[in-house]
């Protein structure tokens, strides 16, 4: 295992395109257990791929259980797709890994159903995710369609996201 590169907004490579993964090998689960390192060494609960400049549909994510603990749940969700968003809209303050150190409020769907494979090529469908599982499953499928939580934020606060850490990056902060 080895720990990968988290790229940082603005940066253009978390808008590139994603492929779907199509080979499933040695490759792909030392590339999946590379983004679980990668993730909790930066305190996350979930990291899609494009994050770590790999352009494939691939998330990873680990909802801790109610001692805070992580490892137990880890789900790898490969060429996943959101099947059926359901509820009201409500309000969930969010964090990227991509954007370290800030958090803001989104608008979120409570309930997901999702379909996906595993790291064997087995399909799995997930179907009526709550809570935070189902607000993690989508902000990480975001990703992978190059869109990052910033983006439901006004244009404003986008801006002066964008500046923020441009110039973090350019300082190697």
């Amino acid at each position: 295992m080895a720990l990968r590169n988290v790229l940082v907004f603005p940066d253009p490579r978390l808008r590139n395109k994603n492929t779907d993964v199509t080979v499933f090998d040695e490759e792909l689960k030392t590339l999946v257990a590379d983004m679980f390192e990668t993730m909790y060494k930066h305190d996350g609960i979930g990291l899609a791929a494009p994050q770590i400049g790999v352009n494939k549909n691939l998330v990873v994510i680990d909802i801790p259980d109610e001692n805070g603990t992580q490892g137990q749940h880890q789900l790898a969700l490969i060429n996943p797709v959101i099947v059926q968003k359901e509820g009201e809209l409500i309000e969930s303050e969010e964090g990227c890994l991509s954007v370290p150190g800030y958090q803001d409020k989104v608008m979120r769907y409570p309930h997901c159903s999702v379909h996906a494979v595993d790291v064997d090529g087995k399909e799995q469908n997930l179907d009526n995710l709550e809570g935070l599982l189902a607000i993690c499953v989508q902000h990480e499928l975001d990703h992978l369609s190059g869109k990052l939580f910033v983006d439901y934020l006004s244009r404003l606060k986008r801006e002066r996201l964008a500046k923020k850490y441009s110039k973090l990056t350019k300082r190697g902060d």
